[in-house]
């Protein structure tokens, strides 16, 4: 069974890609202070909680649909 998603974590990582877009996940987990794996996994989480993200083809993060 999957882990639940912490919704304030997932908030929190979406509120950073939003406030910093382009970075890559790395810079994220230093900002937050989580695991690179973390990232990872809150990505996928944010996903099902319905907060869009893409990566692009050089691994950077953006909010979907605001630029």
């Amino acid at each position: 069974m999957a882990r639940r998603a912490d919704p304030q974590k997932v908030e929190t990582f979406y509120n950073s890609v939003k406030r910093h877009p382009g970075k890559h996940k790395g810079f994220f987990a230093r900002v937050l202070d989580w695991h690179r794996q973390k990232v990872e996994r809150t990505l996928v989480q944010a996903e099902d909680e319905g907060f869009l993200l893409y990566e692009d083809e050089k691994g950077r993060l953006w909010p979907f649909g605001e630029e």
